[in-house]
């Protein structure tokens, strides 16, 4: 690996479909054994990013290293890729399929059932080991499809929308196995559209928007970044304080809740004198930080 312990390096890196660029001279680094989120809506440029990364396709401009060294059979050797979209042999056996995708790796049989059968086990399906694929359910698939991804034990994961098509039992389940993964000093990229999920797993993220790094940045960085005077506001009253705008530049409304944020230079504990004057009954009154969620929003819509 490179000197600051960068498992993958992506440099002014574009990509061009006759007029149209997909991806237009974006940088990012990720750092070893961490999570990182490759944010962004539909059509951004992430998942042409991420098969540049796998040697699907190659970049028009710039540069792409993994493991510190200019990309190769070797290096792609060591990296575990699971797709959006999903790709299963319908006719095969789980086992055999799954011994097929270790092979591919220059995993030895043996070797390779010892695995398939701790991540059959781990991911609660080892009585479906001799079924075909055509007898699981879509969230089954996905299980198997994750374990092939990780058979051959790589030290880089790239996890296309992981959590598609799963119920969210099974998404808290693969949130744990990935934490696991992280724990044993994976890198892991993950691409997703659940903001409150990355916000739970990364480390550091990217957001793109049409074709173009947005922000980037460990979650602390980017996160404090976009700081605002919010609070979380739950009382009965004081309707008549939330309206001065000298107080309040806006109010969102949740469910029983309303989040507020500050007007320039106001100050909470005067809002929250100011309340209490007007005779509101408060249950909660507690600053907080933008989410994700928020950013994404924000950076995507201007708003």
């Amino acid at each position: 690996m490179s000197e600051n312990n960068t498992t993958l390096r992506v440099a002014n890196v574009s990509k061009h479909y006759g007029e149209f660029t997909a991806v237009n001279d974006l940088s990012f680094d990720v750092k070893a054994g961490r999570v990182f989120g490759f944010l962004g809506p539909n059509g951004a440029g992430k998942t042409t990013t991420i098969r540049m990364i796998v040697g699907i396709t190659a970049p028009d401009e710039g540069a792409i290293e993994l493991f510190g060294e200019t990309v190769s059979n070797e290096s792609q050797n060591r990296i575990g890729y699971l797709p959006e979209e999903r790709g299963l042999y319908k006719k095969m056996k789980v086992q055999d399929q799954l011994r097929y995708f270790a092979a591919l790796k220059n995993v030895s049989q043996a070797e390779a059932d010892r695995r398939i059968d701790f991540w059959l086990e781990r991911m609660k399906l080892a009585e479906w080991k001799t079924k075909k694929t055509t007898d699981l359910s879509k969230g089954m698939s996905q299980k198997i499809q994750f374990i092939s991804t990780v058979l051959h034990n790589p030290d880089l994961l790239i996890l296309d929308e992981p959590f598609s098509g799963l119920d969210p039992v099974n998404v808290e389940f693969l949130i744990e196995v990935v934490a696991e993964l992280k724990a044993q000093h994976k890198t892991i990229i993950f691409s997703t559209h659940l903001m409150e999920t990355a916000e739970r797993l990364c480390d550091d993220i990217i957001l793109i928007n049409k074709s173009r790094k947005v922000v980037g940045g460990t979650l602390r960085e980017v996160k404090g970044s976009f700081s605002k005077n919010l609070i979380a506001l739950r009382c009965v009253g004081g309707s008549a304080i939330l309206e001065d705008k000298s107080l309040v530049a806006k109010t969102i409304t949740h469910a029983d809740e309303i989040e507020i944020e500050l007007a320039e230079n106001a100050d909470a504990q005067v809002l929250l004198k100011r309340l209490i004057e007007n005779g509101a009954s408060i249950s909660k009154f507690e600053q907080i930080e933008p989410s994700l969620n928020d950013i994404f929003i924000e950076k995507i819509t201007g708003n």
